[in-house]
Protein backbone atom coordinates (compact mmCIF):
# COMPACT_ATOMS: atom_id res chain seq x y z
CA UNK A 1 0.00 0.00 0.00
CA UNK A 2 2.43 2.65 -1.19
CA UNK A 3 -0.30 5.28 -1.33
CA UNK A 4 -1.08 4.70 2.35
CA UNK A 5 2.58 4.93 3.29
CA UNK A 6 2.87 8.26 1.49
CA UNK A 7 -0.29 9.59 3.13
CA UNK A 8 0.88 8.51 6.55
CA UNK A 9 4.27 10.17 6.11
CA UNK A 10 2.58 13.44 5.24
CA UNK A 11 -0.55 13.45 7.41
CA UNK A 12 0.12 10.84 10.09
CA UNK A 13 0.45 13.52 12.76
CA UNK A 14 -3.25 14.42 12.47
CA UNK A 15 -4.51 10.87 13.12
CA UNK A 16 -7.12 10.51 15.85
CA UNK A 17 -6.26 7.61 18.18
CA UNK A 18 -9.29 5.62 19.30
CA UNK A 19 -11.59 7.16 16.68
CA UNK A 20 -14.11 4.33 16.80
CA UNK A 21 -14.01 4.40 20.61
CA UNK A 22 -15.07 8.04 20.45
CA UNK A 23 -17.93 7.15 18.10
CA UNK A 24 -19.00 4.36 20.46
CA UNK A 25 -19.22 6.84 23.34
CA UNK A 26 -21.30 9.26 21.23
CA UNK A 27 -23.53 6.32 20.23
CA UNK A 28 -24.27 5.78 23.90
CA UNK A 29 -25.15 9.46 24.34
CA UNK A 30 -27.38 9.34 21.25
CA UNK A 31 -29.08 6.23 22.60
CA UNK A 32 -29.94 8.05 25.84
CA UNK A 33 -31.22 11.02 23.87
CA UNK A 34 -33.37 8.83 21.61
CA UNK A 35 -34.82 6.97 24.60
CA UNK A 36 -35.94 10.32 25.95
CA UNK A 37 -37.26 11.61 22.62
CA UNK A 38 -37.27 9.12 19.67
CA UNK A 39 -38.12 11.91 17.21
CA UNK A 40 -34.52 13.15 17.45
CA UNK A 41 -33.47 10.40 15.05
CA UNK A 42 -34.99 12.43 12.23
CA UNK A 43 -32.33 15.08 12.78
CA UNK A 44 -29.44 12.61 12.70
CA UNK A 45 -30.02 10.52 9.58
CA UNK A 46 -28.05 10.98 6.36
CA UNK A 47 -30.83 12.42 4.19
CA UNK A 48 -29.46 13.71 0.84
CA UNK A 49 -32.40 16.05 0.25
CA UNK A 50 -32.02 17.75 3.61
CA UNK A 51 -28.25 17.95 3.25
CA UNK A 52 -28.77 19.79 -0.04
CA UNK A 53 -31.03 22.21 1.83
CA UNK A 54 -28.27 23.16 4.25
CA UNK A 55 -28.46 20.49 6.98
CA UNK A 56 -24.83 19.52 6.43
CA UNK A 57 -24.40 18.11 9.94
CA UNK A 58 -26.15 14.97 8.69
CA UNK A 59 -22.94 14.03 6.84
CA UNK A 60 -21.52 13.26 10.30
CA UNK A 61 -24.40 12.69 12.71
CA UNK A 62 -25.64 9.48 11.06
CA UNK A 63 -22.49 7.87 12.47
CA UNK A 64 -23.91 8.36 15.96
CA UNK A 65 -27.20 6.53 15.41
CA UNK A 66 -27.06 3.41 17.64
CA UNK A 67 -27.03 0.10 15.74
CA UNK A 68 -29.56 -1.28 18.23
CA UNK A 69 -32.19 0.24 20.48
CA UNK A 70 -32.44 -2.74 22.80
CA UNK A 71 -30.05 -1.95 25.70
CA UNK A 72 -28.64 -5.47 25.97
CA UNK A 73 -27.94 -5.93 22.26
CA UNK A 74 -26.64 -2.38 22.05
CA UNK A 75 -24.15 -3.09 24.81
CA UNK A 76 -22.69 -6.10 23.01
CA UNK A 77 -22.71 -4.36 19.61
CA UNK A 78 -20.84 -1.33 20.92
CA UNK A 79 -18.52 -3.44 23.05
CA UNK A 80 -17.54 -5.41 19.96
CA UNK A 81 -16.97 -2.17 18.01
CA UNK A 82 -14.68 -1.11 20.85
CA UNK A 83 -12.75 -4.39 20.60
CA UNK A 84 -12.47 -4.07 16.82
CA UNK A 85 -11.07 -0.55 17.20
CA UNK A 86 -8.36 -1.81 19.54
CA UNK A 87 -7.50 -4.80 17.34
CA UNK A 88 -7.31 -2.88 14.06
CA UNK A 89 -5.50 0.06 15.59
CA UNK A 90 -2.91 -2.26 17.08
CA UNK A 91 -2.35 -3.94 13.71
CA UNK A 92 -2.60 -0.88 11.45
CA UNK A 93 -1.99 2.12 13.63
CA UNK A 94 -4.38 5.00 14.21
CA UNK A 95 -3.78 6.72 10.87
CA UNK A 96 -4.65 3.74 8.68
CA UNK A 97 -7.75 2.98 10.70
CA UNK A 98 -8.78 6.63 10.34
CA UNK A 99 -8.30 6.43 6.56
CA UNK A 100 -10.31 3.20 6.40
CA UNK A 101 -13.17 4.77 8.35
CA UNK A 102 -13.19 8.03 6.39
CA UNK A 103 -13.19 6.09 3.10
CA UNK A 104 -16.21 4.19 4.41
CA UNK A 105 -17.94 7.46 5.26
CA UNK A 106 -17.31 8.79 1.75
CA UNK A 107 -18.62 5.55 0.23
CA UNK A 108 -21.79 5.73 2.34
CA UNK A 109 -22.34 9.33 1.26
CA UNK A 110 -21.94 8.35 -2.40
CA UNK A 111 -24.55 5.62 -1.95
CA UNK A 112 -27.03 8.04 -0.37
CA UNK A 113 -26.61 10.79 -2.99
CA UNK A 114 -26.14 8.82 -6.20
CA UNK A 115 -27.64 5.35 -5.76
CA UNK A 116 -30.48 5.17 -3.23
CA UNK A 117 -31.33 8.91 -3.21
CA UNK A 118 -32.77 8.54 0.28
CA UNK A 119 -31.65 8.16 3.87
CA UNK A 120 -29.05 5.50 4.64
CA UNK A 121 -27.70 4.19 7.93
CA UNK A 122 -24.21 3.36 9.18
CA UNK A 123 -24.89 -0.39 8.88
CA UNK A 124 -22.56 -1.05 5.96
CA UNK A 125 -19.88 1.16 7.47
CA UNK A 126 -19.96 -0.93 10.65
CA UNK A 127 -20.01 -4.08 8.50
CA UNK A 128 -16.86 -2.95 6.69
CA UNK A 129 -15.11 -2.60 10.06
CA UNK A 130 -16.19 -6.10 11.00
CA UNK A 131 -14.99 -7.58 7.69
CA UNK A 132 -11.64 -5.82 8.09
CA UNK A 133 -11.32 -7.17 11.62
CA UNK A 134 -12.18 -10.70 10.45
CA UNK A 135 -9.55 -10.42 7.69
CA UNK A 136 -6.76 -8.98 9.82
CA UNK A 137 -7.43 -11.09 12.94
CA UNK A 138 -9.20 -14.19 11.59
CA UNK A 139 -8.48 -16.41 14.60
CA UNK A 140 -9.99 -14.04 17.16
CA UNK A 141 -12.73 -15.94 18.99
CA UNK A 142 -16.17 -14.64 19.97
CA UNK A 143 -18.87 -16.36 21.97
CA UNK A 144 -21.80 -17.00 19.64
CA UNK A 145 -25.02 -16.71 21.64
CA UNK A 146 -22.67 -16.08 24.60
CA UNK A 147 -21.90 -19.84 24.71
CA UNK A 148 -20.28 -21.22 21.56
CA UNK A 149 -16.71 -20.05 20.78
CA UNK A 150 -16.39 -19.25 17.07
CA UNK A 151 -13.45 -17.80 15.18
CA UNK A 152 -14.38 -14.45 13.73
CA UNK A 153 -13.26 -15.45 10.22
CA UNK A 154 -16.24 -17.82 9.93
CA UNK A 155 -18.63 -15.05 10.93
CA UNK A 156 -16.89 -12.86 8.37
CA UNK A 157 -17.52 -15.42 5.63
CA UNK A 158 -21.15 -15.65 6.72
CA UNK A 159 -21.55 -11.87 6.59
CA UNK A 160 -19.91 -11.78 3.15
CA UNK A 161 -22.33 -14.48 1.97
CA UNK A 162 -25.33 -12.39 3.07
CA UNK A 163 -23.90 -9.38 1.22
CA UNK A 164 -23.48 -11.54 -1.88
CA UNK A 165 -27.09 -12.71 -1.69
CA UNK A 166 -28.28 -9.12 -1.33
CA UNK A 167 -26.26 -8.09 -4.38
CA UNK A 168 -27.68 -10.95 -6.46
CA UNK A 169 -31.32 -10.58 -5.39
CA UNK A 170 -31.63 -6.79 -5.29
CA UNK A 171 -32.70 -4.96 -8.47
CA UNK A 172 -30.43 -2.50 -10.25
CA UNK A 173 -29.24 0.01 -9.09
CA UNK A 174 -30.02 -1.00 -5.49
CA UNK A 175 -27.63 -3.95 -5.83
CA UNK A 176 -24.78 -1.48 -6.27
CA UNK A 177 -25.30 -0.07 -2.78
CA UNK A 178 -23.54 -2.91 -0.88
CA UNK A 179 -20.62 -2.90 -3.33
CA UNK A 180 -20.07 0.84 -3.20
CA UNK A 181 -20.64 0.95 0.57
CA UNK A 182 -17.78 -1.52 1.05
CA UNK A 183 -15.36 0.40 -1.17
CA UNK A 184 -13.07 1.00 1.80
CA UNK A 185 -12.76 -2.76 2.39
CA UNK A 186 -12.14 -3.44 -1.31
CA UNK A 187 -9.59 -0.62 -1.44
CA UNK A 188 -7.60 -2.04 1.48
CA UNK A 189 -7.89 -5.76 0.78
CA UNK A 190 -8.78 -6.13 -2.92
CA UNK A 191 -5.18 -5.96 -4.19
CA UNK A 192 -4.12 -8.52 -1.58
CA UNK A 193 -6.85 -10.95 -2.68
CA UNK A 194 -6.02 -10.54 -6.38
CA UNK A 195 -2.31 -11.09 -5.72
CA UNK A 196 -3.03 -14.18 -3.63
CA UNK A 197 -5.29 -15.61 -6.34
CA UNK A 198 -2.66 -14.96 -9.01
CA UNK A 199 0.03 -16.63 -6.89
CA UNK A 200 -2.13 -19.70 -6.29
CA UNK A 201 -2.89 -19.95 -10.00
CA UNK A 202 0.82 -19.73 -10.83
CA UNK A 203 1.61 -22.45 -8.28
CA UNK A 204 -1.09 -24.72 -9.71
CA UNK A 205 0.18 -24.24 -13.26
CA UNK A 206 3.75 -24.95 -12.22
CA UNK A 207 2.67 -28.08 -10.39
CA UNK A 208 0.61 -29.15 -13.41
CA UNK A 209 3.62 -28.70 -15.71
CA UNK A 210 5.73 -30.80 -13.40
CA UNK A 211 3.10 -33.53 -13.13
CA UNK A 212 2.70 -33.59 -16.92
CA UNK A 213 6.45 -34.04 -17.27
CA UNK A 214 6.50 -36.88 -14.73
CA UNK A 215 5.88 -40.30 -16.23
CA UNK A 216 5.50 -42.83 -13.48
CA UNK A 217 6.09 -46.37 -14.68
CA UNK A 218 6.46 -49.66 -12.82
CA UNK A 219 10.26 -49.27 -12.70
CA UNK A 220 10.37 -45.49 -12.55
CA UNK A 221 10.51 -43.17 -9.59
CA UNK A 222 8.19 -40.25 -9.05
CA UNK A 223 10.65 -37.85 -7.44
CA UNK A 224 14.30 -37.14 -8.30
CA UNK A 225 16.55 -34.35 -7.05
CA UNK A 226 17.94 -32.31 -9.95
CA UNK A 227 21.29 -31.94 -8.13
CA UNK A 228 22.10 -35.18 -6.32
CA UNK A 229 19.81 -37.48 -8.31
CA UNK A 230 18.39 -39.12 -5.19
CA UNK A 231 14.84 -40.49 -5.34
CA UNK A 232 12.25 -41.71 -2.91
CA UNK A 233 13.65 -45.19 -3.51
CA UNK A 234 16.91 -44.12 -1.87
CA UNK A 235 15.05 -42.84 1.18
CA UNK A 236 11.25 -43.25 1.47
CA UNK A 237 11.15 -40.44 4.07
CA UNK A 238 12.96 -37.95 1.83
CA UNK A 239 10.93 -34.84 0.91
CA UNK A 240 11.04 -33.05 -2.43
CA UNK A 241 9.91 -29.60 -3.64
CA UNK A 242 9.35 -28.10 -7.09
CA UNK A 243 11.33 -24.86 -7.51
CA UNK A 244 10.81 -21.83 -9.74
CA UNK A 245 12.62 -23.53 -12.64
CA UNK A 246 10.05 -26.39 -12.62
CA UNK A 247 12.71 -28.85 -11.45
CA UNK A 248 12.45 -30.94 -8.31
CA UNK A 249 14.95 -30.78 -5.45
CA UNK A 250 15.43 -32.69 -2.22
CA UNK A 251 15.27 -30.64 0.95
CA UNK A 252 19.05 -30.89 1.35
CA UNK A 253 19.66 -29.12 -1.97
CA UNK A 254 16.57 -26.91 -2.13
CA UNK A 255 18.60 -23.89 -1.06
CA UNK A 256 20.75 -24.29 -4.19
CA UNK A 257 17.72 -24.02 -6.48
CA UNK A 258 17.20 -20.74 -8.43
CA UNK A 259 15.95 -17.91 -6.25
CA UNK A 260 12.17 -17.52 -6.07
CA UNK A 261 9.18 -19.11 -4.48
CA UNK A 262 9.32 -22.86 -3.98
CA UNK A 263 6.34 -25.18 -3.73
Amino acid sequence: MNWLDKLEQRFGHIAVPGLIRIIVVVNVLAFVMLRIDPSWIGALTLDPNRVMHGEVWRLITYLFIPPEMDPIFLFFALYFLWIMNDGLEQEWGAFRLNVFYVCGMIATTVVAFFITHHSVTNAFLNLSIFLAFATVLPDFEVLLFFILPVKVKWLGWLAAAFVGVEIVLSPYPANLAPIVSLTNYLLFFGPQFFQSAATQREDMLRRARFEAASHVGPLETRHRCAICGKTEVDNPEMEFRVAEDDLEYCMEHLAQAPAGKKD
